[in-house]
């Protein structure tokens, strides 16, 4: 059974940074398929980063340029380093996996508010 838990929410200005952490407990699959996604009050949960198919990474239109999604494997961690932060960039952000038929797992979320 796979664990992610998130950290590295806040509060932070537009135009700061912060970087989120999602650990994960027990053996994952693989980091292909692991990814951000966020959801802000009142919206649909959108993809935000995502590590596809050999470690290869894709972002949503509004972030590309601003954010970076990285991993450590020895730590069994994955990153969202997000920078510029603006105002619309404020959601809960939840961590991923998903591996098809093997799964498709959820983090707690972590709170990011961009306010002045």
């Amino acid at each position: 059974q796979v664990q992610l838990v998130e950290s590295g929410g806040g509060l932070v200005q537009p135009g700061g940074s912060l970087r989120l952490s999602c650990a994960a407990s027990g053996t994952i699959f693989s980091i292909d398929g692991m990814g951000w996604y966020r959801q802000a009050t009142g919206e649909q949960r959108e993809l935000v980063a995502v590590f596809t198919s050999g470690g290869n990474t894709a972002y949503a239109d509004s972030v590309k340029g601003r954010f970076t999604i990285s991993r450590d494997n020895a730590k069994n961690t994955v990153y969202l380093q997000m920078n510029s932060l603006k105002p619309e960039d404020t959601a809960v952000y939840y961590c991923n996996g998903k591996w098809g038929g093997r799964g498709d797992y959820w983090g707690q979320g972590t709170q990011v508010t961009v306010s002045s």
